[in-house]
């Protein structure tokens, strides 16, 4: 039996650096092998990697017509994103991501914390982040400490009380992904956040996958039990400080994905089938640095799909990024998309 009645595989800790299929069941038939292409063509992004050599050279062109030393000082001080491997210009680089996007069919969006900062969620890896600024927060969000610590459980409902995230509205990064759909470009989107607000913006439930699970529920860990949180917190508000499922008895817990527990086998098996058959990923908000949803990048670009990456501070695979656009996402993003 699962935590919140839902399949799980064996516990993977958040470190497994490929989708370990011997370990997820697969819900559908055929071989993952055989999941290139939902079309039974290559798309134009996926036959054409690179961009257009007018965007990645336009550094160039500009050193051959005598741009002055004024001008190159301002470029090279802007340039700290990517194209094709070289430094580029911020507008080198979102032009260069929008043509990606234009040439694509089946879009994968892989969304990190990074994309919420804007609606004041704090992130959690990045120069400010939650654990960035306090190491030990992150080694006490494990299950073991909450399942076994029933004031770890106290604390934790005093802080969802708190939580802005209740407060968090959708920012324009979110309210731009919802136009991939609209342009009946985006076959998934994969997100590593718990705040739900890409639903809020309006996208499909059904088109969003949310591999660490939401905070607006509240599950079970001994029963099937699953309600919004708010029914939950409205007990804490009341003087419970550490609810208990009124089925079983047994330990509530935010529907979210802790350190030590075990990912949803669906979630990422879908993930892995929409990371090999896109044309397009794109990584928004996100370090890439845990595991093993942060494989879907090295997936699609070796089935020879694009990769754009958008994110405030450099992440652990802008090498393997066509494009890596470096700023605000909720300025950037609008131009990409």
């Amino acid at each position: 039996m699962s935590s919140y009645g839902r399949p799980l595989i064996v516990n993977d800790r958040l470190t497994t650096r490929c989708f370990d299929l011997q370990r997820v069941p697969a819900p559908v038939s055929g071989s993952l092998a055989r999941v290139k292409d939902l079309h039974g063509r290559q798309s134009p992004a996926r036959q054409r990697r690179t961009v257009p050599a007018s965007v990645a050279t336009v550094t160039d062109e500009r050193s051959s017509a005598g741009v002055g030393a004024e001008g190159a000082a301002d470029d090279a001080a802007d340039a700290d994103s990517l194209v094709d491997g070289r430094l580029a210009t911020l507008g080198e680089a979102t032009q260069a991501a929008s043509e990606l996007v234009d040439a694509s069919e089946r879009i994968v969006v892989l969304t990190g914390a990074g994309i919420s900062t804007d609606s004041r969620i704090p992130d959690y890896r990045g120069p400010q982040g939650v654990w960035t600024r306090n190491p030990e927060a992150e080694k006490q969000a494990t299950l073991q400490n909450y399942l076994a610590d029933p004031e770890v459980r106290r604390r934790a409902w005093r802080n969802r009380l708190d939580s802005p995230i209740w407060a968090a509205e959708p920012n324009r990064g979110h309210f731009t992904l919802t136009q991939l759909e609209a342009r009946r470009k985006l076959h998934l989107l994969i997100t590593q956040n718990v705040d739900g607000l890409h639903q809020l913006a309006g996208s499909n439930p059904d088109k969003v996958v949310e591999v660490h699970g939401t905070v607006r529920e509240v599950g079970c860990m001994s029963c099937t039990y699953l309600v919004p949180m708010q029914k939950v917190l409205d007990r804490v508000r009341l003087g419970e400080d550490d609810p208990e499922c009124p089925d079983c008895s047994g330990i509530l817990k935010s529907a979210t994905i802790s350190f030590g527990q075990s990912l949803v086998a669906e979630d990422l098996h879908r993930a892995q089938l929409a990371a090999e058959a896109c044309d397009l990923l794109l990584a928004v908000g996100s370090t890439l640095a845990v595991y093993p949803i942060a494989n879907a990048v090295p997936i699609a670009k070796s089935t020879g799909s694009a990769v754009v990456i958008v994110n405030g501070s450099p992440t652990e695979m802008d090498e393997l990024g066509d494009v890596v656009v470096r700023g605000s996402i909720s300025d950037v993003l609008p131009l990409i998309v």
